[in-house]
């Protein structure tokens, strides 16, 4: 059951004290905890119902490539209780299933506007509230906005010219159909090889008469072989939920994937090798636990990288074709690592091709396939994984002014800026759910967004305790925490790949890590310190002023 738009044709603004941009699992949180404080709150999305990414993300394959148990809310012991996950690593629609159960359990439906989109967010100097605007012609005035709209949520799109001449098919992975689409006996071309095309590729090729791969940049994928969860393990984790929960928000990256101390050379060759042979057979996240030093130390990274191009080769027959599937080039698990389900094996099929577009790259699309330098490919339809416009294209998606007029795309101009990625110095009252310059895809982001849920709940209760109608980060203080966000990327290999973490996808946009990689414990602190000092670090308009 989802919300439907209603006329609002010379509507005058709403008047309300929170609003939440975004359902998905931190809009979803943001919007229970702020009306559990008794704040009047809206919620906006632009989808037909809750669930954010797992919403529109539904293209064959689509599966989660953080543990269950991990990807799901810690505030609620009860949603812990009475919600059972049935695969380690769960699939798109039991990802959507448990969006649906949280917000029927919690009630959050009625506190949304579905199929509606934010065009506008403009501070009023004057009155002090937020003046957000709508498709639909709604308006908002809102003390405080809070954007939950996610690291990915603005869809690369079709990359080359000629869609419309194109007499087939064009799917986008980042928006796939609500309803079943076949691939029966055609010939699909599929663009992009990330951690969404390693997905699809084993799915498509069951069926399809053909298969054409068109790889741009190969990735680095790791065998998920994933696993049903067996009841008796599952009562083990609900027993023990509060102690995982600790472990996690204690833990550099929000979650309980296998961690190690241990740096790559600290054991002898053959030790390392047997670490490494035990990681691969098990499969999962593993493998990224086995060292401690991997994005540090590049002789170690090499050595890994290398090991696991060894495995394209024993697993993939053609050896032209192992060759052009290995990475090479950048430090692996620099880009987002990769979880697959036979990935690799999929290419052994007779009916499945590797495209190397280093080689022959994308011309156009024509009306029956995609020209190359090498020549025309014939298909019947044609897959887009191509991936996001990450971190900041959801925030610049429509136009947000701050105080004075200043504009968030003149902020940013050349790059991303905040303070803890939760707020902005010239934006009162602004809060980032999820903002680029926390740890965001570098940590579990629903540990992250609860994280940041509360603190953003804790500095509205303190306003509202003490009389104050704003607050705003010191420039002074935003400056520093991004000296610290740069200065430790600085100290990452994560930086030395020309990934979406970096804008490298994006043609134009300011490049740079701008994500914090210090780890999820030491950003927690950071966060928690911010507050327990008083928030020093911030500036505040009493009430009673103007």
């Amino acid at each position: 059951m989802t919300a439907s738009k209603q006329p609002a044709a010379g509507q005058q603004p709403i008047r309300i004290d929170a609003l939440v941009i975004g359902a998905g699992f931190g809009g979803m949180y943001a919007v229970h905890k702020l009306s559990g404080m008794g704040l009047t709150v809206q919620g906006i999305e632009a989808g037909g119902d809750v669930g954010g990414v797992w919403y529109w993300n539904r293209y064959p394959g689509a599966r989660c490539d953080l543990m269950s148990l991990d990807y799901c809310y810690a505030f609620s012991p009860e949603l812990e209780q009475e919600w059972t996950w049935t695969e380690q690593f769960a699939a798109q629609p039991e990802i959507l299933a448990y969006a649906n159960f949280a917000a029927d359990r919690l009630d959050l439906r009625r506190r949304f506007l579905f199929e509606t989109r934010v065009t506008g967010a403009v501070y009023q100097d004057a009155t002090r509230v937020w003046r957000v605007t709508t498709d639909d012609g709604r308006v908002f005035e809102a003390t405080y906005c809070v954007m939950a709209s996610g690291p990915l949520s603005i869809p690369k799109g079709v990359p080359f010219d000629g869609a419309d001449d194109f007499k087939g098919e064009i799917l986008l992975a980042a928006k796939w159909p609500h309803e079943p689409v076949s691939f029966e006996g055609k010939r699909v071309g599929l663009v992009g090889t990330g951690s969404t095309g390693v997905q699809i590729v084993p799915e498509v090729a069951k069926t399809a008469g053909a298969l054409t791969v068109f790889q741009r940049t190969p990735s680095f994928t790791l065998p998920m072989r994933n696993v049903a969860l067996e009841p008796d393990y599952v009562a083990e984790i609900k027993r023990n939920y509060a102690g995982i929960r600790q472990a996690a928000r204690n833990s550099p990256l929000g979650g309980v994937r296998p961690q190690s101390t241990r740096p790559f050379f600290s054991v002898t060759p053959e030790q390392r090798r047997a670490l490494m042979e035990d990681a691969w057979a098990r499969g999962g996240l593993s493998f990224l636990g086995a060292f401690s030093d991997l994005l540090i130390n590049a002789e170690a990274n090499e050595q890994v990288a290398e090991f696991v191009r060894d495995k394209i080769s024993e697993v993939v027959a053609d050896p032209v074709a192992a060759e052009k599937l290995k990475p090479r080039g950048y430090p692996i698990f620099a880009r987002r690592p990769c979880l697959d389900t036979e990935y690799y094996e999929t290419f052994n099929l007779p009916h499945v091709a590797l495209h190397d577009c280093l080689e022959s790259p994308i011309v156009k699309i024509t009306e029956t396939g995609l020209l190359t330098t090498a020549g025309e490919v014939a298909l019947d339809m044609l897959i887009f994984a191509t991936g996001y416009d990450g971190l900041t294209g959801a925030l610049l998606n429509f136009d947000v002014s701050g105080r004075g007029g200043v504009e968030l795309r003149d902020k940013w101009h050349d790059g991303a800026r905040s303070h803890l990625g939760l707020m902005m110095s010239s934006f009162p009252n602004l809060f980032l759910v999820c903002g680029p310059n926390g740890p965001a895809a570098l940590a579990n982001i629903i540990t992250l967004d609860q994280q940041n849920v509360d603190w953003i709940a804790d500095a509205i209760a303190h306003m509202r305790q003490e009389g104050l109608s704003t607050m705003q980060p010191t420039d002074r203080a935003e400056q520093a925490w991004m000296d610290t966000v740069y200065g430790l990327a600085e100290l990452t290999l994560v930086s030395k790949a020309n990934t979406w973490y970096v804008g490298g996808n994006i043609r134009g946009k300011p490049r740079g890590l701008s994500m914090y990689t210090g780890g999820f414990q030491r950003y927690g602190e950071a966060c928690r310190l911010a507050a327990e000092g008083g928030y020093a670090d911030f500036v505040f308009e009493s009430a009673a002023e103007g």
